[in-house]
C-alpha cells in the first residue's frame, strides 16, 4: 500500500469524500476532512482550477488524492457518479444549477447511493435574489454587517483578507454541516444535501453581536464598542520600530496589570470611564511607541496583562509558544499549519504533501474499485457545456 492510501490514525479514518475541484472554501473544507484521516479524493479538471499557484504548493490540497475527469464528456459524468456510489461526502462549489447541468447534482448521485451527503458551498446559497451572482468573500461579508464593523471610525472598513467570509463563514460551517449529516445518515441510511453559504455562516458568527445590540451594549457603529477598536484597551498600538503590540487588558485585573507594566497606574479609573477613553489611547500611545516591539514583547512576557506581538506570517510559527505546541509543521519543505484541532486518542497528522492533479488515478481506481478512471475514454462525444 502506497504512503498516500495508507490508513491514518485520524478520526475520520474510513470516511470517503469526493471534492469537485474549485478554489476558495470548498478545497479548504476538503482539507480538513482529509487532515481528520478521511480518504478524500479530489476530482480535477483538465487545465486545473486556474488560481495560478504551483499545486505542489498549494497547501489547501495535502492529504488528499487527485484524479483528472473531463465533467464535459459522458465518460467523465460516469466516472463521477462511480465515485459517488462509493463514497459518504461528496462536496462541491458550483454556482446553483451547474452541477445539475453536468449530471452530478444531488438527484444523480444519489440516486446511485442513497446515503451520500452532498455538501454544497457557494457564497450566496441555493436559492434568493442573489444566488446565480458572482462573488466573493469581501461581499459576502459585507452584506452581513460583518465587514462593516472592522476598521477605524471615519475610514473604510478594513478587509480581513478571505479568512473570515472564506474559511470561517464558508468551510467550517460546511465540514460541521456534512460531518453532522453523516451522523444522520449513518444512524438512518438516509444521506441529505448541505447548503453551505458564506453569508449564512458568516451571519451565524455575528450572533454574540446581535445578542449585545440587543442589549442596548453594542453601538451599530465602527470602531465605538468593546471589541471593535474603539475601546483603548482592546486594540493595537504602533511600536519606535515600526511594530505593533496587541492589548486585550478587557477584565479589571488584567487592566491594572497592563497600567502598572506601562507605568500609567494614575489611569486606573479611565477602565470604565469612556469620557476618558481618548486621554487612555493618547497616553497608551506614547508609552509605546517609545520602545521597539521586542522591548515591550519582554515586558509583557509571562504575565496576565493580556499583550501579545503583532507577528507576520512568516514570523508566527517561531513564537515560542507556538513552536512549543507544534502548531506549525515543515513538510516537503514547506512551513505550514499543523492539523487542528488535536484529539487524545486518533491525532491528525499532515501525511502527504499537495495531491498533483491526476497523480492518483491509478491508487483511487484500485482502491475505490473504479477501473474505468484508468481505461480509455468509450465514449468521446462532449456533453453540453455548463
Amino acid at each position: 500500500m502506497t504512503e498516500a492510501t495508507a490508513p491514518s490514525d485520524g478520526p475520520l479514518t474510513g470516511v470517503r469524500v469526493v471534492e469537485l475541484a474549485g478554489i476558495g472554501p470548498g478545497p479548504f473544507a476538503a482539507m480538513l476532512l482529509a487532515d481528520l484521516g478521511a480518504d478524500v479524493v479530489r476530482v480535477d479538471r483538465p487545465g486545473g482550477p486556474g488560481l495560478g499557484i504551483d499545486p505542489a504548493r498549494d497547501i489547501t490540497n495535502r492529504n488528499k488524492r487527485s484524479v483528472v475527469v473531463d465533467l464535459k464528456t459522458a465518460d467523465g459524468v460516469k466516472h463521477v457518479l462511480d465515485l459517488a456510489e462509493r463514497a459518504d461526502i461528496l462536496i462541491e462549489g458550483y454556482r446553483p444549477g451547474v452541477a445539475e447541468r453536468l449530471g452530478v447534482g444531488p438527484e444523480d448521485c444519489r440516486a446511485r447511493n442513497p446515503r451520500l451527503v452532498y455538501g454544497r458551498m457557494t457564497g450566496w446559497g441555493q436559492e434568493g435574489p442573489l444566488a446565480d451572482r458572482a462573488g466573493h468573500d469581501i461581499g459576502y461579508i459585507a452584506v452581513t454587517g460583518a465587514l462593516g464593523m472592522t476598521g477605524e471610525p471615519g475610514r473604510p472598513p478594513v478587509a480581513p483578507a478571505n479568512l473570515l467570509g472564506d474559511y470561517a463563514g464558508g468551510s467550517l460551517y460546511l465540514v460541521v454541516g456534512v460531518l453532522a449529516a453523516l451522523h444522520h445518515a449513518r444512524a438512518t441510511g438516509a444521506g441529505q444535501v448541505v447548503d453551505a453559504a458564506i453569508v449564512d455562516g458568516t451571519a451565524h458568527l455575528t450572533s454574540m453581536i446581535h445578542g449585545m445590540l440587543a442589549a442596548g451594549a453594542w453601538q451599530d457603529r465602527r470602531g465605538a464598542n468593546l471589541l471593535d477598536g474603539g475601546c483603548p484597551y482592546y486594540g493595537t498600538y504602533e511600536t519606535a520600530d515600526g511594530g505593533h503590540m496587541a492589548v486585550g487588558a478587557l477584565e479589571p485585573r488584567f487592566y491594572a496589570e497592563f497600567l502598572r507594566l506601562l507605568d500609567l497606574t494614575e489611569l486606573a479609573g479611565a477602565h470604565a470611564d469612556v469620557t476618558r477613553w481618548p486621554e487612555l489611547r493618547a497616553k497608551a500611545a506614547e508609552r509605546f511607541a517609545s520602545r521597539t516591539r521586542d522591548d515591550w514583547t519582554a515586558v509583557f512576557e509571562g504575565t496576565d496583562a493580556c499583550v501579545a506581538p503583532v507577528l507576520s506570517l512568516r514570523e508566527a510559527p517561531h513564537h515560542p509558544h507556538l513552536a512549543a505546541r507544534s502548531t506549525f509543521t515543515d513538510h516537503a519543505g514547506i512551513t505550514q499549519p499543523a492539523p487542528a484541532p488535536r484529539f487524545s486518542a486518533t491525532p491528525a497528522t499532515v501525511r502527504t504533501g499537495p495531491a498533483r492533479p491526476g497523480a492518483d488515478t491509478e491508487d483511487v481506481a484500485r482502491d475505490w474499485g473504479v477501473p474505468g478512471l484508468v481505461s480509455p475514454p468509450s465514449n468521446p462525444q462532449r456533453k453540453a457545456s455548463s
